[in-house]
């Protein structure tokens, strides 16, 4: 049986799950909870054009932040919480 999701994006209650975290850490693990593959692979396309379009500069370290900003809204998954 293949292991699905609840997807924060689409709204599906059984989306096909992504196979393993697509990135390290607690982003990935979120990401893999809460994200099914084809919403994945909407925002993998949608990436290069966010990067396009915003021209962004990775020896920036604001880019990454923009970035992940970006791919938070894009797939509906709520702001990390804030440092105290």
């Amino acid at each position: 049986m293949t292991a699905t999701v609840p997807c924060a994006r689409c709204e599906r209650p059984d989306a096909p799950a992504l196979p393993k975290p697509p990135l390290r850490g607690e982003l990935g693990r979120e990401i893999h909870e809460r994200v099914c593959v084809d919403c994945w692979r909407d925002w993998q396309n949608a990436e290069v054009m966010v990067i396009n379009e915003l021209r962004l500069n990775f020896m920036d370290p604001a880019a990454q932040e923009t970035l992940a900003r970006q791919m938070r809204e894009f797939l509906r998954l709520a702001p990390p919480a804030a440092a105290p």
